[in-house]
């Protein structure tokens, strides 16, 4: 006992379900360090350095893993950071096997699983493994069968030379995560080749025993206002605006809602995986840096028995819905998804927290590309430097450059460019945020060689700049994301009709 009072000195705590009154014999292990610890005191820093520091109130209420719900929904703690690192997570000692890591007996009654996101032999660089140990094998389930019609109706199929601009959206608002809107597409889900845009408003918690996965690709998820909880089979993501996640395919998960509806929009790759950009002559550091994405610790749902030494999972009905090729199916099973005890590897959900990405740019003259603002890509097979996405972010910075244009220039650009505003402040007094909308607009799609740039007016506006003068970009609380990919998006008959054709261009008549 005087260890663990000396561990609570320094601020750890040792992660021991209510249910147990002593250690249980055998896992205490110093020697052979089996004991798994855990931040008591450490918080969750994400928005530490954004203007937008009342995001600070959405969050979970401080707990210690005690309880079946707490296990569900514990405190924010300090999640591990780094991204792409092999990472190892507990929610009790020695549930993770060391060295072996298929062992004959799992302790506390456990089963591994794994969960290859890459192939064996990929590089060891791209190799993506997770070991699970978890009560029950995820094999035992129901046939799967079609959820609904609606989500294999809407095919995209609409490619055109327009420049497109969506101020609003037709879409039901009350619904939950499993209602996801498809904008568009390229590639093939079935190859494994490209990728979809999904758009996002739900004001529902998913029902209780209720999980999502997709079996098409990796989701990125970008709020625009709002919060996620999201409960993954590895642990647990608060998931707030002006902060992104990523889950990797296949991985079950279920979301609520913490602070009443939220939008946002969803890039779900079929091919690769989403990775930092290389830094070339920028150096080590720079743009989002590896340091500051943060990855969920295990957390069980269920608890542990005092006699036995065994966990013991929540048992109810649970169907799992999941996308294959853009399809909704569904299974059911008598098991909760979320009993992994423990997990070790290379795949895992992740966050990111975008007021930490650390802007560049040109300090004496010129526009530099806007490639310098990206934070996450996926790169392609095709030729050098092509990407089947890129993620970037437009936001808060210092502008200069000397007897140079401050706004983009006029473009046509090989790749097809798709943006949308992200709203930083989750007040939800502050304009923009709630209503049944999307808002200040939906989004905008600038296509292969469609031509994009300033208006009239803005452009006169900038010529009148003084450009000796540095001057602080978007402090409108607002940021733009942009997913740039390199095949053209077809959009679907919904997104098609609701948009606004070339918006910033000017009709003339010609004379033949």
């Amino acid at each position: 006992m005087a260890l663990q009072e000396l561990l609570r000195k320094w601020g750890w705590y040792m992660h021991i379900a209510a249910e147990t009154t002593a250690i249980p014999s055998g896992l205490w292990d110093c020697n052979s360090q089996t004991l798994i610890l855990e931040r008591l005191h450490g918080r969750d820093e994400s928005h530490l350095l954004s203007p937008n520091a009342d995001n600070l109130a959405i969050q979970r209420t401080a707990g210690q893993h005690a309880t079946s719900d707490q296990l569900r929904r514990g405190g924010e703690v300090q999640l591990p950071r780094r991204l792409r690192n092999y990472h190892q997570s507990g929610a009790f000692p020695g549930a993770n096997s060391p060295v072996n890591n298929s062992p004959q007996n799992p302790p506390y009654g456990l089963r591994t699983e794994r969960i290859s996101g890459s192939s064996f032999t990929a590089p060891r660089d791209h190799n993506l493994q997770t070991w699970l140990y978890r009560s029950n094998s995820s094999l035992t389930h129901s046939d799967f069968v079609p959820y609904d019609d609606h989500s294999a109706i809407d095919k995209p199929r609409h490619w055109t030379p327009n420049g497109y601009m969506w101020t609003s959206l037709n879409m039901s608002t009350n619904n939950d995560w499993t209602f996801q809107k498809l904008l568009g597409s390229n590639g093939d889900p079935a190859k494994k080749q490209g990728l979809a845009i999904y758009l996002f408003h739900v004001s529902k918690d998913m029902p209780e025993h209720n999980a999502f996965s997709s079996l098409d690709g990796d989701m990125l998820i970008i709020p625009q206002a709002g919060a996620l909880d999201i409960q993954t089979e590895l642990g647990n993501l608060l998931v707030r605006q002006n902060e992104i996640a990523v889950i990797p395919r296949g991985i079950r998960h279920r979301v609520t809602l913490p602070a009443g509806s939220t939008r946002g929009y969803i890039c779900e790759v079929y091919q690769g995986h989403f990775r930092l950009p290389d830094l070339g002559v920028i150096g080590s550091t720079g743009l989002a840096n590896a340091r500051d994405f943060q990855i969920p610790t295990a957390a069980y749902s269920g608890k542990l028995s005092t006699t036995s030494q065994t966990l013991i999972p929540d048992t109810a009905d649970w169907r799992t819905i999941s996308r294959l090729n853009s399809r909704l199916w569904t299974c059911t099973q008598t098991h909760t998804p979320f009993d992994v005890a423990a997990w070790h590897g290379t795949s895992y959900p992740y966050k990111y927290d975008l007021a930490r990405f650390c802007a560049l740019g040109n300090v004496r003259f010129d526009e530099h590309d806007p490639s310098l603002f990206t934070v996450l890509t996926v790169p392609s097979n095709a030729a050098r430097g092509t990407a089947v996405v890129d993620f970037a972010v437009i936001g808060p910075r210092w502008q200069v450059g000397e007897e140079t244009l401050w706004i983009p220039y006029y473009h046509r650009n090989t790749m097809s460019e798709f943006y949308g505003p992200i709203v930083h402040a989750q007040d939800k007094s502050r304009p923009f945020n709630g209503g049944k909308e999307f808002r200040p607009f939906a989004c905008g799609l600038n296509g292969l060689m469609a031509t994009h740039g300033a208006s009239e007016a803005e452009y006169a506006r900038a010529q009148e700049i003084d450009t000796e003068k540095p001057m602080k970009q978007m402090q409108d609380r607002i940021s733009i994301f942009l997913l740039e990919t390199e095949l053209p998006l077809m959009l679907t008959d919904w997104a098609l009709e609701g948009s606004n054709m070339n918006p910033k261009s000017k009709v003339h008549k010609a004379k033949m």
